[in-house]
Formats: structure tokens, sequence, C-alpha cells
């Protein structure tokens, strides 16, 4: 029967062992860091047709043409709704201004003769569908109105770049718009090596997340 080595040869064996064991254990970790892999987002996204639709805490500036009397600045409800003078609850949420104006037409017909109603959004908020929002490792983290055009570049200025111990090259982002699905951005490429070509564009609705870094 063979007998373990004693002494010295024993402990020479184990370190060696050990010494074969360990970049066999980091390799694992550095694996499990890694994570599931994402398709890179695509840099441009073309000419994307978009029309800003009106979202709760908007603010909107009624004008009724020849009616000073009605016009004036109200905020969309949390509900969703507004309510100006002649008209009690009228649904704005989700609509364009053009859209809120014929609706505002319809409902004071019956008073007055004609009228001609102009939207003007004034503070912009949008639907809670449309909005882009940052979480994870940004200096500030924020929920941000969409606008045509964004890219990640403009939203990490609003969020105020990275925190130390952010992983910006695993960062993600969650696209509702195609469903669900999450591409890859590289977001350190961008900020500290000033890499140009890591700038991606974003669409409503979509969630930047920033992981922290394991190192």
């Amino acid at each position: 029967m063979l007998q373990e080595p004693q002494g010295r040869d024993a402990g020479l064996q184990r370190r060696v062992r050990l010494g074969h064991l360990i970049p066999f254990l980091f390799s694992l970790v550095l694996a499990a860091c890694a994570g599931p892999q994402y398709a890179p987002a695509p840099a441009s996204l073309g000419d994307v047709d978009y029309n800003y639709h009106i979202g709760p805490s908007d603010v909107v500036n009624v004008i009724v043409w020849r009616n000073p009397e009605l016009s004036m600045s109200v905020p969309v409800r949390p509900d969703g709704k507004i309510t100006t003078p002649l008209i009690d609850d009228l649904p704005a949420l989700g609509k364009t201004p053009s859209e809120l104006e014929r609706d505002m037409e319809k409902a004071l017909v019956k008073y007055i003769r004609d009228p001609v109603v102009t939207i003007v959004v004034t503070n912009f908020v949008g639907p809670t569908s449309e909005q882009v929002r940052v979480i994870g490792e940004a200096a500030k983290p924020q929920i941000l109105p969409f606008r045509k055009d964004m890219t990640v570049l403009d939203v990490m200025i609003q969020a105020g770049g990275l925190t130390d111990f952010a992983d910006g090259n695993a960062a993600r982002i969650f696209r509702v718009a195609d469903g669900g699905k999450i591409y890859s951005v590289r977001l350190r490429d961008l900020i500290k090596g000033g890499d140009i070509t890591a700038n991606v564009a974003m669409r409503p609705g979509d969630i930047l997340i920033i992981p922290q870094s394991w190192f």
C-alpha cells in the first residue's frame, strides 16, 4: 500500500498542487465576474420617427384664440389629466400637443364658436414609457426625459459620469423598444478614454445599467 509522503516532501507536493489550483480558481472568478455577453448597442438607429408625448408633471400653456380668459398655464396632474375653465378632467397623458389641441377644441365647441386652441409644453418630463433611466454606478442616477437624437454620452453628461467603483465597460442597455433586449456599451472607453466610437444612440424607454467593478 502506498504511503503519503512525510515531512518536507509532503509540504512540497501540497504547495505544487496549490500552485496549480490557484490559477484555476482565479479563472473561475474572472468567468463569473464577466457574466453573459451581449451584442454591442447599435451606434446609430437611423432617422427615428419621434413625436413628443405629454407626461405627468409636464406643464402645458393653453392658448385659446380670441378668448384670453380661457388661456392659461396648467400642470398635468399625476393621474394624467388637466383642468381648465369650462373643461374638467381632460386626459392629456400620452398625447401629442396637437392631439390635445383637437380634444380641447371638441370640448369647447359647446361653449364658444369655432374654438382654436394652441398647446405649448413648457416643462418637459414625458410619459414613463419614454423616459430614460440611469441606475447603478453613475455619479447621479436619475430619470431623464428622452429627446430626439439622444446618445449615451448625453445621458452620462447629465448623470455626472461614472463613480470610482463603476465597471464602465460592463454597462448594459435594457431596451424596451426591442422587447427587452439587452445590449453592451463601453462607457469607460467613451468617458475615460475619449473613444467616440463607443458612443451609441438611445431609444425612448431605455434603461442604462452600470454595474460595480469587482476589482
